[in-house]
């Protein structure tokens, strides 16, 4: 029997090369590829029984292969429909490609790929030419603004920070709010790494190199997302990069270099002039009544008065300039460069794609900056008919010299501008850094900046590798994947020991490092028939991910000399620590699509999954998904209507899940790290919960896509909605238990809205084009329910500025509600309750009260238009985002009417529009000579609308008539402008408004407004 079966599979090889070499006497076809106006398309793809023969190479679109009489050839070019010719007696042709807006793209799913045509779900696709030259340092800020539904708002402006992604907004309270990111159809690591809680965040997403995709998909629905069960639940962000081709060998080489600025300035400070006669006029509005003296008499009576202390040289000029801190902490026009070359070749049997890059991006905040060093190689072998191997690698280097952010211990260069004195200033006259004279506990941030340290290091290698088989059974091919993500980061954080945070213990010292290995083992079995009109694509698959995470650091106090920041020149208290952190998931997945006439379409999908994250009794969860497409175009009954090009109706309903919590969650366990009497001591450290369970969600959609007009319009509706059920919640539980909270799975939550999204070509002339499209998505949040507790009482969830609570959004502001200033005296009112019908001064006789919106917002718009002439194009892009609130979490020491904003701190230049006369109408209460207490009420609570002009380019191709001496095929420079202009609905939010989905305007470096020049050659 063996014998027999090894003899049928050589038969087999034997016959499937018969089949697609042929012994039949080929000849040489040659030919041209161009467009509707007769252009050369050199690039274009010729492809015979699935197989690529060549490619259109040269300058002129010539392309030259082997074939037989009687074959048919497939000829692609990207932004073309396909077109097909069949080999005559003849030997040469002219082939003229038709520009399709709506042709049949085909979308990256992660497990396959899809026609646009066949897909029953939700998905949005950024090309290469949206991703290329885009002056950021991680990848995934390209997608703002361009994908309905998506938002992105990042943790910092400074280069390679965290951006946090929300697909349909918030699914969970507790678990995780993340997308899952999947690279070449293998999930990788991209949690941030942030080894204290006051630097700046990196994202291992900032090491890869933009210039090496080649497009990323956003999965949006169940349809899309349940392949990937317990980790599809936030959606899922599909990375395809840059493969080889065969053909001659081509090179690609672009340069970028520009400038960055911040996007907004913030809000403006009182000068010293100013905060001087503030602070006179509260001590007038305190004093001046009870001890009996004139505004005008303020300043004498505060001479007169030791117990006030001597803090009048804070304002007195006497002749010094004052200080603009913003101006002395900020790196105008702060440089960014990028440069990458890569080289594309082969034949048919062996082919690559490889690159390198290099990019140095200058903060615009001293002491920040990021670099980045990147080289991927891409081989794509076919060793036989039958057998093929694709191998995909990259390296890359980062370096993230960070700062402290938001007022991170008064020692963050952002805070100086808000905290330090104008009359303080940053030099001593012999020119040396001022560090003893700055009237306040804040730090010299030009110190800090030239001696501090806060430094990520990482090296990032992915190696990407796939066997492809096309078994003797026609139809059946298998595929075998080993994947390992490997992310080694080093990290120091060094506090000096003559000024700032550690003087007292002559310097600090904390490093670490991790080693983060991830690994990816995945089968899969296809098998694709057709029976008639029926088609159908069957796929089993078996997937296994391990993530192996070690940490070692350490930390020491007390150097003997300036420049010493190694941990073994720290003379005591050092320690060290090390941890080892490990989980893995195990699945297996059917996948079926099915298309009957390609008018009928179904798209199901069974994932069972395991995930060590959940005890054993409940660690494996189904997770699955059943969509239908209507094709309605490919109907009879539609030939007569003309101006419809395409028309599909499709829905899809399933169910995802979310794993996203602390490992060994679910374990009662011990802890080992502390000591007693300087010896080991253990003790409990988590109550555990042996029933804990997946975080599920239900998520239905309905929606229709479509092109009208000789597909001059084009489209897409959804309207979607997700239910997430057994919620993963931090239940508080009784202190007779010695713990705080348990996970529980217990509450629900939905997330319901439409997403609208069109794209018009409204010219298309040989010498003039003009396109244009935009996107609209909505997205409403409810909390349906929460835990209870004995008393069958909801247990709400509150902070000092919002709450959790059944029927609102999730964590919806929370606080008392500002009633304005009283014209009579000048004090703030609050209102008492909801019902905003009383009011009061008192502000503990106010009640907190639930202020209608959350943090996440609920509009987002996306515009862009294109147009060419002739050789020059203009691109731009803005997007809207809105329907949220932001609050002002600094508001005690800027823009209280008291001592914090005149004295102690630098208040905002808004005081200058306080109360000072009976009868004044004011949002700003009158200055008093208090130490008010910490106060969160609506007056610093702002809407949260706003606008940006995201991306603007304008740019020229250089004819190629003038570039063929110089064995150039095409050039291209351009002039590329980002986040040029801010429009802020609200004016009373003078922050940034693009804050973190907490929604906390913060002192953190706000997003860069950057110019770049470029240049971008093809030899």
């Amino acid at each position: 029997n063996l014998t027999m079966k090894k003899n049928y599979f050589l038969w087999s090889l034997l016959g499937l090369l018969m089949l697609h070499v042929g012994w039949a006497q080929q000849k040489t076809i040659t030919g041209t590829v161009n467009d509707e106006e007769g252009l050369p398309l050199p690039g274009a793809t010729i492809v015979v029984d699935g197989t690529t023969r060549g490619v259109a190479t040269d300058f002129d679109g010539n392309f030259s292969i082997q074939a037989n009489e009687g074959e048919t050839l497939l000829i692609t070019y990207i932004g073309y429909a396909n077109t097909q010719i069949t080999i005559s007696s003849q030997d040469t042709y002219v082939v003229n490609m038709v520009l399709d807006s709506a042709l049949d793209e085909v979308i990256v799913m992660g497990y396959g790929n899809l026609n646009k045509s066949e897909l029953t779900g939700s998905a949005a696709q950024v090309k290469t030419e949206e991703i290329e030259n885009f002056p950021v340092s991680s990848v995934d800020q390209i997608l703002q603004g361009k994908v309905a539904g998506l938002s992105l708002n990042g943790t910092s402006g400074t280069p390679g920070s965290i951006n946090n992604i929300l697909i349909r907004g918030r699914s969970s309270i507790t678990a995780s709010n993340s997308p899952l990111y999947v690279i070449d159809g293998v999930p990788v690591i991209s949690g941030g790494l942030q080894q204290t809680t006051a630097a700046s965040t990196f994202s291992p997403l900032a090491n890869l190199n933009p210039e090496n995709i080649a497009s990323i998909s956003v999965l949006k629905d169940a349809s899309s997302t349940a392949p990937y069960g317990a980790r599809g639940t936030n959606g899922v962000i599909v990375i395809t990069t840059k493969k080889g081709k065969a053909g001659e060998t081509k090179i690609n080489f672009t340069a970028n270099y520009g400038f960055s600025n911040d996007a907004t300035d913030g809000p403006g400070v009182l000068t010293a002039a100013e905060r001087e006669m503030l602070y006179y006029e509260g001590l007038y509005n305190t004093f001046g009544e009870s001890e009996g003296f004139t505004l005008s008499e303020a300043k004498q009576f505060y001479e007169d008065n030791t117990r006030f202390g001597t803090n009048y040289t804070r304002w007195n000029n006497e002749g010094r300039n004052e200080t603009d801190w913003a101006d002395e902490i900020t790196n105008e026009n702060a440089p960014f460069q990028r440069y990458n070359l890569s080289v594309t070749s082969g034949t048919e049997k062996l082919n690559y794609f490889t690159s390198f890059g290099y990019q140095n991006q200058k903060a615009t905040v001293i002491g920040a900056k990021f670099e980045r060093i990147s080289g991927a190689l891409s081989v794509n072998s076919k060793i036989s008919e039958a057998i093929s191997f694709n191998s995909v690698n990259n390296t890359n280097y980062a370096e993230q010299k960070g700062i402290l952010e938001q007022s991170a211990y008064f020692s963050g260069p952002r805070t100086a501008k808000y905290f330090l004195a104008p009359l303080a200033s940053p030099y001593n006259e012999d020119g040396s850094l001022n560090i003893d004279d700055l009237y306040s506990n804040v730090q010299n941030p030009l110190f800090i900046a030239d001696n501090d340290l806060d430094l990520f290091k990482s090296l990032r290698i992915t190696s990407n590798n796939t066997l492809k088989i096309n078994l003797p059974l026609e139809g059946f091919s298998f595929q075998t994947r080993i994947a390992v993500d490997y992310n080694l980061s080093n990290y120091k954080s060094y506090n000096n020991r003559t000024t700032g945070d550690s003087d007292d213990v002559g310097g600090s010292v904390f490093v670490a490092t991790t080693n983060n290995t991830n690994y990816v083992f995945q089968n899969l079995l296809k098998y694709d028939f057709n029976i008639e009109t029926h088609k159908f694509s069957v796929s089993a698959v078996q997937e296994f991910q391990k993530n192996r995470l070690s940490i070692l650091n350490g930390s020491g106090e007390g150097f003997s000399a300036d420049g010493l920041t190694n941990l073994n020149s720290a003379g005591s208290n050092q320690a060290a620590d090390s941890r080892y952190l490990d989980w893995s998931v195990g699945a297996y997945l059917g996948l079926l699509n099915y298309s009957f006439d390609n008018k009928y379409l179904v798209n199901a999908s069974f994932r069972r999954e395991a995930n060590s994250r959940f005890p054993a009794d409940s660690r494996w969860g189904d997770f699955w998904s059943l969509g239908f497409g209507w094709n309605i175009h490919n109907e009879n009954f539609m030939g007569n209507i003309d101006f419809i090009n395409s028309l599909k109706l499709r829905t899809s309903y399933g169910v995802t899940g979310n794993a996203g919590i602390g490992l060994n969650t679910y374990q009662a366990s011990l802890g080992f790290s502390a000591d007693y009497n300087d010896e080991s001591a253990i003790f409990p450290a988590a109550f555990g919960n042996d029933l804990l369970q997946w975080e599920s969600a239900a998520s239905f959609e309905i929606g229709t896509d479509f092109s009208l007009f000789d597909n001059k319009l084009t489209g897409a509706f959804n309207y979607y909605r997700r239910e997430t059920y057994d919620m993963l919640q931090n239940v508080p539980l009784s202190r007779t238990t010695g713990f705080d909270s348990q996970s529980q799975n217990i509450g629900r939550m939905e997330n319901k809205g439409i997403e609208i999204e069109l794209s018009s070509s409204l010219v298309n002339q040989e010498k003039f084009k003009l396109s244009f499209g935009g996107t609209l998505s909505t997205n409403k949040n409810e909390v349906l329910e929460l835990a209870k507790d004995g008393n069958g009482e909801e247990i709400n969830i509150t902070t000092g500025t919002r709450r959790v609570e059944a029927g609102h959004t999730v964590y919806e502001w929370y606080m008392v509600s500002y009633a304005g200033v009283d014209p009579a005296n000048g004090e703030a009112l609050y209102y008492t309750d909801d019902t905003q019908t009383e009011t009061t001064n008192n502000f503990n006789d106010a009640e907190r009260v639930f202020q209608g919106k959350g943090a996440i917002p609920t509009l987002l718009l996306g515009g862009n238009i294109h147009v060419e002439y002739d050789r020059f194009y203009l691109d731009a892009n803005i997007n809207y985002t809105g329907g949220h609130q932001v609050w002002e979490p600094w508001t005690r020491y800027t823009s209280e009417s008291d001592r914090w904003s005149t004295d102690l701190f630098q208040g905002l230049d808004i005081l200058l529009d306080r109360w000072q006369n009976p009868g004044d109408i004011t949002d700003v209460p009158k200055i008093t000579h208090e130490l008010k207490p910490w106060r969160t009420y609506s007056r610093h609570l702002h809407d949260g609308d706003y606008l940006r002009l995201r991306n603007l380019v304008f740019g020229y191709n250089i004819n190629p008539s003038l570039l063929k001496g110089l064995n150039i095929s095409s050039a291209q420079v351009f002039v590329r402008g980002t986040n040029l202009y801010t429009w802020v609905k609200d004016k009373s939010l003078n922050w940034d408004p693009e804050v973190d989905f907490e929604g906390f305007a913060s002192l953190t470096t706000p997003p860069v407004k950057t110019i770049i020049f470029g240049l971008n050659l093809n030899l």
